[in-house]
């Protein structure tokens, strides 16, 4: 699988592998030395990702399609990159069961106090609890991991990606589903897959017109368990994940294109030299 760039609906893959590839997230930690010798540093909460990327060559159509997003030709907004290398597009702190509660959303037949997440008020490396209330007779609970910026997480149609929570199962959680719904680039639901067999990773197709991901999970029972570790991942790594890989969440950002450039075309058709760099926004 190639690298896919572009905004969420229209994604291109990239087929041409970058000869360069820096996408270290931008720390921006202060130091600060006193006059006595001491040092303290200083951190901002987040610490937005860039990716810096190059390629000596690239087919014509690729480059166009670059060249359209960076001068915002067709629509204003964020651009999403599906990175074959990220082990798994949860954020951080999602992947890992922690922080902030508005970062998963619940959904219920009877109402959403069937189901209450603790954790996050004390800090951003406090461990989130799910404590399920209520069985309702039709469906649900469920628990969805939202995106922070979009109504999901960005995909391409006809890939594959993989769905699994091995920290609520290791914790006994009483599951009855995995489930991903998908929706389109005007953010109106398709359709939604589901698979009754929690005990293993989820793995499926990405459908036609499809240009999110929204996974989440069914509880059967009530009770309280810690959320522990969540992957959502490109392609199909559930052998990995089975065999105890337990891949840290990198996030799928939203970005900001921030430089482009490209030398003149070859007399083979391609582009060469193009460069391109962006960073992480929660904005436009």
């Amino acid at each position: 699988m190639g690298m896919w760039i572009g905004r969420p609906g229209s994604l291109r893959e990239i087929t041409d592998g970058a000869s360069s590839f820096d996408r270290s997230p931008d720390l921006n930690v202060s130091e600060f030395r006193s006059l006595a010798g001491g040092v303290t540093t200083w951190a901002p909460l987040v610490a937005p990702r860039r990716l810096k990327l190059a390629w000596d060559a690239m087919q014509r159509d690729d480059v166009r399609h670059l060249d359209r997003l960076a001068r915002r030709l067709d629509q204003l907004g964020p651009v999403a990159v599906l990175d074959p290398l990220a082990g798994n597009l949860l954020g951080g702190g999602q992947a890992a069961g922690l922080g902030n509660p508005a970062r998963w959303a619940v959904t219920s037949a009877s109402g959403s106090s069937d189901l209450i997440l603790y954790g996050g008020d004390y800090g951003e490396h406090v461990p989130n609890t799910v404590s399920v209330e209520a069985i309702p007779p039709s469906n649900g609970p469920d628990l969805f991991f939202q995106h922070p910026t979009w109504t999901g997480y960005p995909v391409a149609p006809g890939t594959a990606v993989t769905w699994w929570v091995p920290g609520l199962l290791a914790a006994g959680a009483a599951l009855s589903q995995l489930r991903i719904e998908w929706y389109d680039v005007a953010n109106s639901l398709l359709s939604a897959a589901a698979t009754n067999t929690p005990l293993v990773p989820m793995v499926h197709t990405v459908p036609a017109g499809a240009a999110y991901a929204r996974p989440a999970v069914r509880f059967s029972a009530k009770g309280m368990w810690v959320m522990g570790e969540s992957v959502l991942a490109l392609g199909d790594v559930s052998a990995a994940l089975l065999a105890g890989d337990r891949p840290t969440g990198e996030g799928c950002p939203s970005y900001s294109i921030t430089r482009y450039s490209h030398a003149a075309m070859a007399g083979d058709g391609a582009f060469r030299d193009i460069g391109l760099e962006l960073v992480e926004v929660s904005g436009p």
